[in-house]
């Protein structure tokens, strides 16, 4: 039992500031905010992010507070509450979130320390947590705590209901509440809520098969989380073989997925049938697909499967994996055309000529989901001195094996991968297959 202590304030309610000037666009206090295709699919389930600062600023819980309360005059919707039933929606109540203080008694690096877990294992201490998922309709849309360590650093953690805002949207949120901190007024992207009709949803069958469902949200608790790095000699490897569909030169997202696909794909391989399925998955952004408008912040983005046996992942070479991703991503924009319901919801596994056969059936383990963090933003908020050292996903809510590739300041051997979740008796295997996998391209 570790001796790190966390102490927090009573929880506290912040309503939008009366103070600030009225935002310039719409939705205003008082407006009930549609939910698009995008929005249902994402289901009221929680998303929890840790944000932390290792320089510190002046009184950062008061700080922080306050420029929320402001933020939160900007985007209303945010302090409003969910309604269901035919008119579902959000409506700009001005009930406002829950926020948090708290002191931790230790410092920063101490809570950090990959060695030891990281901040993972504490991530309840950080973190507010909702009291039930899936999330109520009386429920705030966002929960915040903000911790300071002994050191001056301090930690953001942000719970948010995920109908209310995808990452990039949060990002962008939390990016208004850092220059509104900073003195910078109005922010500089202004928001926008509203779903024009004019933009193209998701087809009616595409957005139930998208949809979790409540007994799916979290995944099994027998599993364990890696913290792990992909070097990067290992991805400039795979990068500079030109190794992706077409011989085009493959992204880093593509060939870090690639080499834990194949990974953990090979440490489960003894138990199971090499005929199984093994589908990879990752969530795509479609805002410049669907021409949405810039500030959007509500969600719009559609999660991509490619199908393999377990099979095909453990013996394919790295490089005909990254193609299946490639090929994958090429596909998305089949997601938003009626004619792509066959029946299938395996949007992006059609067409893949080596799984022929009825969609793919997933299991409680089978499934790999890869989410990267590194580029919508959340390490850009900066809430007065600098952006954040470190950005970490709780992986709770979502399926098993599901991972985070957040930015970590003072790093440069690699890409930094949390939450990796294998069973007990795969874990040692998988660290070394990623061992064994980076070593031979070296």
């Amino acid at each position: 039992m570790s001796s790190i202590t966390v102490l927090k304030s009573s929880p506290a309610i912040v309503v939008p500031s009366e103070a600030e000037p009225e935002a310039a666009v719409a939705p205003k206090a008082g407006e009930t905010v549609g939910l698009s295709s995008f929005d249902k699919r994402a289901g009221p389930f929680p998303v929890t992010m840790l944000l932390a600062y290792d320089r510190p600023i002046h009184e950062p819980v008061e700080t922080i507070k306050r420029s929320l309360s402001r933020a939160l005059a900007h985007y209303q919707p945010m302090a409003g509450r969910l309604s269901n039933g035919d008119d579902a929606g959000i409506v700009c109540s001005g009930e406002g979130v829950l926020f948090v203080g708290a002191r931790a008694s230790c410092d920063l690096e101490e809570l950090l320390d990959d060695q030891k877990g990281g901040a993972a294992r504490f991530v309840k201490d950080l973190a507010l947590s909702y009291p039930s998922e899936p999330c109520r309709e009386s429920d705030p849309l966002l929960l915040v705590q903000v911790t300071e360590f002994t050191c001056g650093g301090f930690v953001l953690g942000v719970t948010w209901n995920h109908v209310a805002a995808d990452g990039a949207g949060m990002a962008q949120f939390l990016q208004a509440v850092g220059e509104l901190a900073r003195g910078v007024s109005p922010p500089s992207v202004s928001p926008v809520r509203h779903w024009d009709d004019s933009i193209p949803g998701l087809p009616a069958p595409m957005a139930t098969a998208q949809k979790p469902s409540s007994s799916a949200a979290r995944g099994p608790q027998d599993m364990v989380r890696l913290d792990v790095t992909i070097p990067w000699s290992l991805i400039s490897d795979i990068r500079a073989a030109g190794v992706s569909a077409g011989g085009k030169p493959c992204t880093v997202f593509e060939a870090v997925a690639a080499v834990l696909w194949k990974c953990r794909t090979r440490a489960s391989l003894s138990a199971v049938d090499p005929r199984s399925p093994a589908p990879l998955l990752f969530p795509c952004n479609l805002r410049a697909l669907v021409g949405a408008s810039a500030g959007y912040y509500g969600n719009c983005t559609v999660v991509q499967v490619v199908s393999a046996t377990t099979g095909v992942v453990a013996d394919s070479a790295i490089g005909d994996l990254v193609g299946l991703i490639r090929l994958a991503k090429e596909k998305v924009p089949d997601v938003l055309r009626p004619s792509s319901d066959d029946g299938n919801s395996n949007g992006g596994g059609r067409g893949q000529e080596q799984e022929e056969g009825p969609p793919v059936q997933f299991t409680m383990y089978n499934v790999l989901a890869v989410l990267s963090w590194r580029n919508l933003g959340f390490e850009a908020a900066d809430m007065g001195s600098g952006g954040a050292s470190r950005v970490m996903w709780d992986a709770d809510p979502m399926a098993p094996g599901c991972v985070a590739c957040p930015p970590r300041k003072g790093r440069d051997d690699g890409v930094s991968v949390s939450s990796i979740c294998v069973k007990p008796e795969h874990a040692d295997a998988f660290l070394g297959e990623l061992a064994k996998l980076t070593a031979s391209n070296n």
